[in-house]
């Protein structure tokens, strides 16, 4: 069979990702960014045996929370009974000994896109698939797994480990944990599992129990003025090669641990309100060789703004400490620093840690030691123990970390120590985008559509989002916009690297595709920004078309609130429908132009007919947006359609719309 033009560049991407990682750190530079510790030997028994651990902890994360939980349950049984813990990610080891470990161990494993591994644990995955009965007869383990219950595969990953090492004969400890994303307890999922978890290994590993107090696992020195370089402190940078200037920084590859800097040549605002914004931004990649393909996500790289930064700072009477340069040194070789050292206060609670997200009921547990008064201190312990208080006076009201001290302390200033608030503070994580431009008509743009989170509560409470009011604060700049941010943000970056409208950015692929053959029919699903991709894949097939291409129907149903408020791309889709005919129809739904809210789902409904012939005719399915809601109102609509247009049961139609899911016939990118 021929190989047309697109398999050819497949296996000559194949063909250079096979010689990257084999020369990897041979024929091309691995930055480094001054914070991972090089792991001894990718032997972990070797590293477990040398290191003196008693207890082994591995994670598996796309985004980091996976990692988080690690670390945090990790804390626990240290400060509890005062175990020498190590924390390992699964993609730094090999598993061929691991059946000679002589401690147990702990999986935290989170679950992505359709019952997926994250990216770096495909190694395990390929491990556990190698196993047979009795390889792992020594073994004991914690499972945790990470997922969200609107996905068809929920927590599928955690799922075939918890299977995989069963079958090889290892022995689960206590229960297998699963948390829930969708349903927004992954938080108390956690808590729940891992208060009976340690009770049970108190007594599994017969162990005494100690009053939990912190201890930092790192040393901090503050250094005075002729003790270091100041070129070589970090300001911000992601890792060394920032701050060398020797590097090309436009050259990759690029990933979580490495962005390029893009310029944004162009963004705009798509609504059309006071209260409510989205932001259109086109980020360049002219001078670099990162690339991408229709579908994928972008991740924004994004800073704390200045007004949650003011509030940090008061509260934990940080202020007069911002430019006091610290250096971080482990006190155990297999401990990795959380960001790249020498550096300074302020640039770690800007650039490196995450302040305005939510809090968890086990940091006002371990906070409460450091409190400015004793009824600060009583407060903290009640709402860290009782569940439903907790939900009602913090989670529910959205409160961030610095709000909630604040709140315990009638906004007293707390003395916590930069080592408890470096090592409890999770990192700040990119934030992740679908595409909304094509890769085969922008070739070096990537276009994000992104809703801009501004909530207000009724004590006039404005909770935002970190990203997506940076990209607002930039496009309102960048426009000479007259109107002010809802909150504002250092737009220059450490060493004024970010100037010009720059952002730290990188590509993470995804499964989220159009067919392979241009003639396939396709059924889109997008209401609010989850048409950012639809807008990419209709490019794609305008580009197709021009090409000579034969292009199968392609349907779109949207929704959103008005046609005149929030109608994204408005102006666009008429012109793709002059260049792709009768193979191109949009189907709106507008919820507040009725008197009865209409919303997508109910358009798929009233187009059942069109839709049944369309499956028959072997189109492919895709959804993006809200997971919570109108993916599984659009899954349930479609198995009404197929019931009752093939005479079927619901749990037979069930069954064919999760087959297509497994063929890929049925794809989701949801949040």
């Amino acid at each position: 069979m021929a190989l047309d033009t697109l398999d050819y560049s497949v296996l000559i991407a194949l063909a250079l990702a096979v010689a990257a990682y084999f020369t990897k750190g041979v024929l091309w530079a691995v930055p480094d960014d001054g914070t991972k510790v090089v792991a001894e030997s990718r032997d972990i028994v070797e590293t477990v045996e040398n290191n003196n651990k008693e207890y082994l902890i591995f994670y598996g994360s796309q985004t980091g929370t996976a990692e988080d939980y690690a670390n945090k349950f990790a804390k626990e049984l240290k400060s509890k009974f005062k175990l020498n813990v190590m924390v390992a990610d699964l993609e730094d080891y090999d598993y061929e000994s691991l059946n000679q470990l002589k401690i147990p161990v702990s999986l935290f494993i989170a679950t992505y896109g359709e019952g997926d591994y994250p990216d770096s644990s495909l190694n395990f995955e390929e491990y556990l698939g190698s196993l047979a009965e009795g390889d792992l007869e020594n073994i004991s383990y914690t499972l945790f797994g990470l997922g969200n219950s609107t996905y068809e595969f929920y927590n599928a990953a955690a799922e075939k480990t918890n299977n995989s090492l069963k079958s090889a004969g290892a022995s689960l400890i206590g229960e297998f944990g699963k948390g829930d994303d969708g349903a927004g307890t992954l938080d108390e999922d956690y808590l729940s599992w891992k208060e009976n978890t340690l009770e049970i290994l108190k007594d599994f590993l017969k162990l005494d129990e100690h009053e939990a107090k912190f201890e930092p696992s790192l040393t901090l020195t503050r250094l005075d003025p002729g003790e270091f370089d100041e070129e070589k402190v970090f300001l911000g940078e992601p890792d060394r090669s920032y701050l060398d200037g020797k590097t090309d920084l436009s050259l990759g590859p690029f990933d979580h641990a490495h962005p390029y800097l893009a310029p944004i040549s162009f963004s705009k605002e798509l609504f059309n309100s006071k209260d409510r914004s989205c932001i259109h931004a086109e980020f360049d990649l002219s001078q670099t060789n990162l690339r991408y393909s229709t579908g994928d996500h972008l991740a924004v790289w994004p800073s704390n703004s200045n007004e949650k930064l003011q509030a940090f700072y008061k509260i934990t009477n940080l202020n007069d400490q911002l430019d006091q340069v610290i250096d971080l040194k482990p006190l155990d070789s297999t401990v990795s620093i959380p960001f790249p050292t020498p550096t300074t206060v302020g640039a770690i609670f800007r650039h490196y840690k995450e302040i305005g997200g939510p809090v968890s009921r086990q940091l006002l547990s371990t906070v409460k030691q450091f409190a400015p008064t004793e009824n600060a201190k009583i407060e903290s312990e009640r709402l860290s123990k009782d569940k439903d208080s907790f939900a009602a006076e913090v989670h529910s009201k959205k409160y961030d970390f610095a709000e909630v001290l604040s709140l315990l302390s009638n906004g007293a200033p707390w003395e916590i120590p930069l080592e408890f608030l470096i090592e409890s503070l999770p990192h700040l994580q990119p934030r992740y985008y679908s595409i909304s431009s094509s890769s085969l008509n922008e070739k070096k743009t990537i276009h994000i559509t992104a809703v801009v989170e501004a909530e207000k509560f009724n004590d006039s409470r404005l909770i935002t989002g970190v990203a997506t009011n940076l990209l607002r604060n930039i496009q309102l700049e960048q426009n000479n916009n007259d109107s002010k941010p809802w909150i504002s943000y250092d737009l220059s970056g450490p060493r004024d690297k970010l100037s010009s409208f720059k952002l730290p950015v990188h590509v993470r692929r995804s499964t989220f595709r159009l067919p392979s053959n241009p003639s396939t029919p396709i059924i889109m699903i997008g209401p609010g920004t989850g048409v950012a991709p639809f807008r990419g894949f209709i490019r794609d097939r305008v580009k197709q078309a021009e090409s000579g291409s034969t292009i199968g129907k392609s349907v779109l149903f949207y929704g959103s609130r008005t046609s005149e408020e929030d109608f994204l791309y408005k102006e666009e889709w008429p012109e793709y429908s002059k260049k792709l005919g009768e193979s191109f129809e949009l189907i709106t739904a507008f919820s507040r132009e009725t008197s009865k809210k209409v919303y997508a789902q109910h358009k798929l409904l009233e187009r059942s007919k069109e839709i049944l012939e369309l499956i028959d005719a072997g189109a492919f399915i895709y959804v993006c947006g809200d997971a919570g809601k109108m993916a599984r109102d659009v899954n349930n609509a479609l198995i009404e359609i197929i019931s009752e247009g093939k005479q079927l049961s619901k749990d037979q139609a069930h069954e064919i719309i999760r087959n297509f899911k497994t063929l890929n016939k049925y794809q989701e990118d949801v949040w």
